[in-house]
C-alpha cells in the first residue's frame, strides 16, 4: 500500500521562507504593498503602507534624538567635487557609488532629442553622504569652543549608485537620517558615538522587536574616513545579518579637511572632533526578514501605521447600517486608548469586499490586530479578535467591553511576543566555534546548486589578521560584523592562524 504523503499547507504567500527565501521576501513586499520597483533602474516607489511605517519610525527616532539635545536641519542635496577631494580615503571609499551631475539646461538638437546643454564650471556629486558638505558650514560657525558643540541630524535621501538593488535593502536612492556633530574634546565625542549607538540598539530592540549584537567594525569594515565604526547587527530568518544601523567617531580628519576650527579654553586654536551617525529605510526591510511568516508581514504594534483594523460583517443589507454603526462606535473607544504613550491607530475597512478578501489583505499587511463585528455580534455583544503574532484562523471571542479594556495589553503582548520569538531564533543560530573545521561546515550549504538556509552568528577568536579576513570573506563571503565592546573579553586562540586573539568576534553572511 503506497504511503501518503501529507501536502503542505496552503500559505498566501508563495514560495515559502524555506523553499526560496529572497523570492518570499518581494513577494511579502508585494502582497503588503509596502513598495515596487519604478522605471528608473535601481530606485523604488515607497508605496502608503510602507511609508506608513517608515513615517512612524521617523517620528520615533527623532523624538529620542531630541531628548538628547539634537535639533534637525536641512543641507543641500548637490555636493561640489572639491569637497569630496579635500578627504582623500572618504572620497575613494565612495567614488564607485557616486552619482555626478555636469549639465544643466536640456535644448533640443537638430533632430529635435533633448541633450545637456551647458556644462557646468565644477561637476557636483548628488549626496551619498554628507559629511564634506555640512563641514563647510560648520567651519563657518565654529570660531570658539563657545560655540560647541553643535548638535544637529537631518532626515533626507541619498543616492549611492547600486549595480544589484533590492528593494528597501539596496537602492540607488534610499531615505534616512544622518547626523553630524562637532565636540570640544575628544572624550566628549566618543561618549556621543557610544550614546547615538545605544539609542540605535534601544530603538530597535523596544520599538522594532529585534535584538542586535553591538560592537565596534574591523578596519576593513570602518566607514572611509573614520577613526571607529560602531554598529548594531540584527539577524534575520534566513540567518544572515542585516547592519542596521552606524555610528562613526571621525576623530580630527574631516574638521582638518573642511576648516572646522575654534580657539579653545587657552586661547590655541583647535580642530574640532566630530562624529556621524544613521539609520535608513533599510529597517523597514529588516523589520520584513526578522517577523514576516508564510502569510505576509508581521508589523510589531509600535510601527504598524494601523494596529488594529476592524471588518465589518454585512451579508444582508438590512443589517450593513447597524453593523457599520457598530464598528464607528468601536473605533471611536479605541481612539481614546493609549498605546505606547500615543493613541491607538485604528481602521474601519468599509470597503466593498468580500470579507475573505478583506482579512487576508490585512494579514499580509501584518496588522497586529483583527476585529470582525457582524449581525450576530451585535446580538450576542462579543466581537471575533485575531492577533497576528498568532496562526491565521485563531479567533477569540470576547465581548466589546473586555476588547477595549484589554487592547493595551494584547499590543504590548505581540510586542513582547515578536522579540521573544526573533531573540529565541537568533540565540539557537549563534554558535560558539572553536576550530576552522567547525568554522567552514557553519557557514557552507549541504547543496551547493541550491543552497539551503545555513550559518547564522559565529563567535570564534581572531587575531586582528586582515589577511585572514580577507581570506574568510573571499572562500565564504563571511565578514565581521562587530567586535564586541564587552570590558572583560575572553582571550584565546585565532581558530584561522594559532595566533593569541583577544577576545570573540561576531562573524556572519550579510545583506
Amino acid at each position: 500500500m503506497a504511503e501518503s504523503v501529507e501536502s503542505p499547507k496552503k500559505t498566501a504567500i508563495t514560495p515559502r521562507r524555506d523553499e526560496d527565501f529572497p523570492e518570499w521576501y518581494q513577494q511579502v513586499i508585494r502582497g503588503a504593498e509596502l513598495a515596487e520597483p519604478s522605471d528608473v533602474r535601481g530606485c523604488m516607489v515607497i508605496r502608503p503602507w510602507g511609508y506608513g511605517i517608515w513615517e512612524n519610525m521617523q517620528r520615533q527616532l527623532d523624538a529620542m534624538f531630541r531628548a538628547t539635545g539634537h535639533r534637525n536641519a536641512y543641507f543641500p542635496l548637490f555636493i561640489p567635487l572639491s569637497y569630496f577631494a579635500k578627504e582623500a580615503e572618504h572620497v575613494e571609499g565612495f567614488a564607485k557609488e557616486c552619482a555626478v551631475v555636469t549639465h544643466s539646461r536640456l535644448e533640443a538638437d537638430t533632430e529635435g532629442k533633448l541633450r545637456p546643454a551647458s556644462a557646468l564650471t565644477e561637476p557636483l556629486v548628488v549626496r551619498p553622504t554628507s559629511e564634506t558638505i555640512i563641514g563647510a558650514s560648520y567651519a563657518k560657525w565654529v570660531q570658539s569652543y563657545r560655540d560647541l558643540p553643535i548638535l544637529i541630524n537631518q532626515w533626507a535621501n541619498v543616492v549611492r549608485w547600486e549595480m544589484r538593488p533590492r528593494l528597501f535593502l539596496r537602492t540607488t536612492e534610499f531615505l534616512w537620517q544622518e547626523g553630524h556633530t562637532v565636540h570640544e574634546t575628544e572624550a566628549e565625542a566618543r561618549a556621543e558615538t557610544k550614546q547615538m549607538l545605544d539609542i540605535y540598539e534601544r530603538f530597535v530592540r523596544d520599538h522594532l522587536a529585534i535584538p542586535v549584537f553591538s560592537g565596534e567594525k574591523s578596519e576593513s569594515e570602518r566607514f572611509p574616513g573614520a577613526v571607529q565604526t560602531l554598529s548594531i547587527e540584527a539577524m534575520v530568518q534566513d540567518r544572515k545579518a542585516i547592519q542596521a544601523g552606524t555610528s562613526h567617531f571621525l576623530g580630527q580628519n574631516f574638521s582638518r579637511a573642511s576648516g572646522i576650527q575654534f580657539q579653545n579654553r587657552e586661547g590655541k586654536q583647535e580642530f574640532g572632533w566630530t562624529t556621524s551617525w544613521g539609520m535608513s529605510t533599510r529597517l523597514v526591510g529588516t523589520v520584513v526578514m526578522a517577523h514576516g511568516d508564510d502569510d505576509g508581514l508581521v508589523l510589531p504594534p509600535r510601527i504598524a501605521p494601523t494596529q488594529i483594523v476592524i471588518l465589518p460583517v454585512t451579508p444582508k443589507e438590512e443589517t450593513r447600517a447597524a453593523v457599520f454603526e457598530a464598528c464607528d462606535k468601536l473605533a471611536k473607544q479605541l481612539h481614546e486608548i493609549r498605546y505606547a504613550d500615543l493613541p491607538v491607530e485604528v481602521e474601519v475597512d468599509r470597503r466593498d469586499l468580500g470579507g475573505g478578501a478583506k482579512n487576508w489583505e490585512w494579514i499580509k499587511k501584518g496588522v497586529p490586530l483583527r476585529v470582525e463585528i457582524g449581525p450576530r455580534d451585535l446580538e450576542s455583544g462579543k466581537v471575533a479578535v485575531s492577533r497576528r503574532d498568532q496562526p491565521t484562523k485563531v479567533k477569540e471571542l470576547m465581548s466589546m467591553q473586555e476588547f477595549v479594556s484589554r487592547v493595551p495589553e494584547s499590543l504590548g503582548s505581540i510586542q513582547h511576543n515578536l522579540f521573544e520569538r526573533a531573540k529565541r531564533s537568533r540565540d539557537e543560530n549563534t554558535r560558539v566555534i572553536n576550530s576552522k573545521k567547525e568554522f567552514y561546515d557553519f557557514f557552507t550549504p549541504k547543496s551547493s546548486t541550491r543552497p539551503e538556509i545555513h550559518g547564522g552568528f559565529a563567535l570564534a577568536h581572531w587575531n586582528g589578521s586582515r589577511e585572514v579576513e580577507e581570506q574568510i570573506k573571499n572562500d565564504l563571503k563571511v565578514t565581521i560584523r562587530v567586535i564586541p565592546l564587552d570590558d572583560s573579553p575572553e582571550r584565546g586562540d585565532c581558530i584561522f592562524t594559532g595566533k593569541p586573539s583577544r577576545r570573540r568576534v561576531v562573524w556572519a553572511k550579510a545583506y
